[in-house]
């Protein structure tokens, strides 16, 4: 009987232990009360020969315009999932807005999980962010479209994702870039293989 106690003990604490692997886990251990799944800035990239289905979605823009992938076929295009008091996704605002001027033939689409229309557009107009954004935090419409995606799929609060020609998903940044030059990088891969 003690043995058996022994060996159960020995299972729990071995269970527990592996908890401290879990981001969400670590995340709520440490108290940050932050209210979200942050990523950690890892990147993904895609050989064209392993990349999923293409995305198919639509949803409703801060400007009440209705945008669908059919409006980005045949693109190489960047969607950024965030939302206003996201504090990584404040402070990679700018460089998004940077990058999304100097690559013009590149369509950027924000997906605004969150707020409503006015706080995108203050958001916005704050950073001086010149792409739309589909607000979906009422119908996670284009959230669930991306889900399927596996490895890929958008579960942290910012996530970029880099979709190439086809409407595949090529790349994704989980969390705040880290650095314009790894999301650039990765677009510029997937621009190259137009050519």
């Amino acid at each position: 009987m003690k043995r058996l106690l022994a060996i159960a003990i020995a299972v729990v604490v071995l269970a527990l232990a592996g908890c401290t692997n879990d981001p969400l886990a670590e995340q709520y251990a440490d108290g940050s009360g932050q209210g979200y799944v942050s990523g950690d800035g890892a990147y993904t990239e895609i050989p064209p020969g392993d990349r999923g289905e293409a995305i198919e979605y639509s949803g409703t823009t801060e400007a009440g315009d209705t945008v669908t992938s059919d409006d980005f076929a045949g693109t190489v295009h960047v969607i950024n999932f965030w939302y206003a008091s996201c504090p990584p996704c404040r402070a990679e605002a700018p460089d998004l807005k940077a990058i999304s001027e100097e690559y013009t033939d590149v369509p950027f689409l924000g997906v605004n999980v969150s707020d409503t229309a006015d706080g995108a557009i203050t958001f916005e107009k704050r950073f001086e962010i010149g792409y739309p954004s589909i607000i979906d935090a009422e119908t996670n419409s284009v959230q669930l479209a991306f889900a399927g995606q596996g490895a890929v799929a958008p579960n942290a609060v910012p996530t970029t994702l880099i979709l190439d020609r086809d409407g595949k998903v090529a790349g994704r940044i989980s969390g705040l870039i880290q650095d314009k030059s790894i999301l650039t990088s990765m677009i510029d891969k997937v621009l190259a293989e137009g050519d």
